[in-house]
């Protein structure tokens, strides 16, 4: 009922295609790997980023000047307005928040004087 097939058919012409694929991905797989995992290829990587690195951070400080300055040209907001804004209104939130607590405190401390004047009334005309 199953039939086995031969890596190699002659007359399935995708078929070899395929096979010819797989066996070179496999290659390319194996080599890579070898070439990856050794300490050269490593050492040479960090080298890469390290130049990388060094030389885009005055580009990104440039950058950074000119939106800052093209921002400020057509009245947007910079960076620092808006985290300088965040936490303004952060700070007001805390504040709202202990505001909020106290008022409750008020509240609940006017409401139990109240409960505890009624009781002593109700005691007093019993």
């Amino acid at each position: 009922m199953s039939e086995t097939k031969t890596p190699f058919d002659m007359f399935d012409p995708t078929g070899m295609v395929k096979t010819m694929r797989d066996a070179s991905l496999d290659a390319w797989a194996k080599a890579m790997t070898e070439m990856v995992n050794t300490d050269a290829f490593a050492e040479a990587q960090g080298a890469s980023l390290d130049a990388w690195l060094s030389s885009s951070a005055p580009l990104r400080k440039a950058m950074e000047n000119a939106l800052a300055q093209s921002m400020a040209q057509v009245n947007l907001p910079s960076r620092d307005d808006i985290s300088r804004l965040a936490e303004r209104l952060t700070n007001i939130e805390m504040r709202l928040d202990d505001m909020d607590a106290k008022l409750d405190e008020a509240i609940s401390g006017g409401a139990k004087a109240r409960a505890a004047k009624t009781s002593k009334k109700t005691n007093e005309e019993k």
